[in-house]
């Protein structure tokens, strides 16, 4: 028995030590020999050593200048500082995956959805709809109907048009239709007003085109509609537009459901966006939505068309490529520093709310922690000034959230921040991305709800929605700046340049103040 003993004590000494080892050091953020498109996160089921905060900063896989800017200014103040040092997990968010379409090929520099234009109609006009000749004509109830649409490729709109009442001689309608921005803030307000009253009040925002059609005035007439032409400007890619047909006379409009017209997209220069695909909220849309008649359009710069497309072959293979080498810096970047986590994601700007969710799992899943701090690569951050604040304001409960809050903030239906899916014309309030600390609690929330909440455009106003399911309570502090300026005392800055993000913090470690030496000098 005491030879037994003897055998295994070493070994016992050996697992206990191994097992200390491995719980003071921090996990890792990948599997070993894992990276970026080849192998994700493994997540271990043991916590490491608990951290007061747990910081995510959400980078794009490209930015590797701002990566290493943070590790030189505050990132390094951090490792070096005697107490913060152990206090604090910083780790950068970064997509696993790069977006397989290069940007020349997208619809939007803000997804990865292939533009895919094949076979266009070059050189004649298009008529946008067209309809079947078995489909019945006949008059609806609907004084008002619209359709919304995105431009893909440039294109010039040069008439415009009405569907007619194949029971009558000639035309003998009053009919106005209008083409509208849809970025006019107006547009969505005026039309809803319109649409629960019966006299039409005064329009405040302005047409880009509008064709009046009458008996003596009814323009030409081209297969089912009649057409008159309207003044010609190209329409760029991404633009966004509602054309609206409006009846004059008592009767409704001769008009057809979105699923019985044909769309011609001249080979994907432009979609049609339906209500119904959840795409545009139903309140956004003027009266019913369907088709009352047409337009007619050409595609612009169709030789610069063609010779895109002849191209994206050897361009894919080229982005294919660079890709490539991007993982491989990625891998070597992770090995080199170790604070990366690398996210179950396509790392495009749409996905950012989708690495925010999976960053909070990663850190439930693997770490003990109090408090999460959430910011980005472009972002000035004192963890300085930010523990001081959480002492002197003891932000350290449960259920609670700490930023710079916007509240009201209208919903933009266009552009970098086009949400399309939150029906209400206002979000609810949300905390600038700059920087904010939420309470453990809320982030076990979010990790453990991750696969049901639905994510939008971005993961500010994303964070704001899923917040109002739960509630928790708001510390307002105008110290998370959200606008790109300075202030003493400021605890974030956003949408600095590395060489910006350098100078801010060779100020604050010279002067104390990252504004200005001369600012702090005369207060003291």
């Amino acid at each position: 028995m005491r030879n037994w003993l003897v055998l295994l004590c070493p070994c016992v000494l050996g697992a206990a030590l191994h097992l200390w080892l491995r719980l003071r050091s921090p996990p890792p953020a990948r599997a070993s020999g894992a990276g970026p498109a080849d192998q994700l996160a493994l997540f271990p089921q043991w916590k490491s050593r608990h951290y007061d905060v747990v910081v995510g900063v959400l980078s794009a896989r490209n930015n590797h200048e701002l990566r290493n800017v943070i590790r030189n200014t505050w990132l390094k103040h951090l490792i070096q500082h005697p107490s913060l040092s152990q206090r604090v997990l910083v780790k950068f968010i970064i997509g696993a995956h790069g977006c397989a379409v290069p940007v020349e090929d997208r619809e939007d520099p803000y997804s990865c959805r292939l533009l895919n234009i094949t076979n266009p109609v070059l050189n004649q006009e298009i008529e946008a709809f067209s309809l079947s000749e078995d489909t019945s004509s006949g008059i609806s109830e609907d004084r008002v109907v619209s359709v919304s649409f995105r431009v893909l490729y440039p294109i010039v709109i040069t008439s415009l048009g009405v569907f007619y009442d194949a029971n009558d001689v000639g035309f003998q309608r009053n009919i106005t239709v209008k083409l509208y921005q849809a970025e006019q803030e107006q547009f969505h307000s005026i039309f809803t007003w319109r649409r629960f009253h019966l006299k039409k009040p005064l329009c405040l925002c302005e047409a880009l085109f509008v064709a009046r059609f009458s008996p003596p005035s009814c323009g030409v007439q081209v297969n089912k509609l009649w057409y008159k032409p309207v003044e010609q400007f190209i329409l760029p890619e991404s633009f966004e537009g509602t054309i609206v047909w409006e009846s004059q006379d008592l009767q409704g409009l001769v008009s057809r459901n979105l699923h019985k017209v044909t769309v011609n997209d001249g080979g994907g220069v432009l979609r049609v966006i339906t209500a119904g695909e959840g795409a545009l909220p139903h309140e956004f849309m003027e009266g019913v939505e369907g088709v009352a008649g047409g337009f007619i359009y050409i595609i612009q710069e169709g030789d610069a068309l063609l010779q895109n497309l002849h191209s994206r072959p050897r361009r894919l293979l080229d982005h294919r490529s660079n890709l490539h080498r991007e993982d491989a810096l990625l891998r070597e970047e992770s090995s080199v520093y170790d604070d990366i986590v690398f996210v179950d994601v396509v790392d495009t700007y749409r996905n950012v709310p989708a690495k925010l969710l999976n960053f909070y799992r990663w850190t439930v899943e693997t770490t003990s922690f109090d408090l999460l701090l959430k910011t980005d690569d472009d972002c000035y951050i004192d963890l300085e000034a930010v523990f001081n604040r959480i002492a002197h304001k003891h932000l350290d409960g449960p259920n609670f959230w700490w930023g710079n809050f916007r509240l009201n903030w209208a919903v933009d239906r266009t552009g970098k921040w086009q949400e399309l899916e939150y029906p209400s014309p206002a979000y609810p309030a949300f905390a600038c991305g700059s920087g904010y600390v939420i309470s453990r609690d809320i982030v076990h929330w979010l990790a453990g709800n991750a696969g049901r909440l639905k994510t939008y455009q971005g993961e500010d106003v994303s964070m704001g929605i899923w917040m109002a399911a739960i509630g928790p309570t708001r510390y307002q502090d105008g110290l998370w700046l959200c606008e790109k300026t300075c202030e003493p005392g400021m605890l974030s800055s956003p949408q600095n340049s590395p060489q910006e993000l350098t100078q801010l913090w060779q100020l604050k470690e010279q002067c104390g103040d990252p504004c200005q030496c001369g600012a702090a000098a005369g207060g003291l």
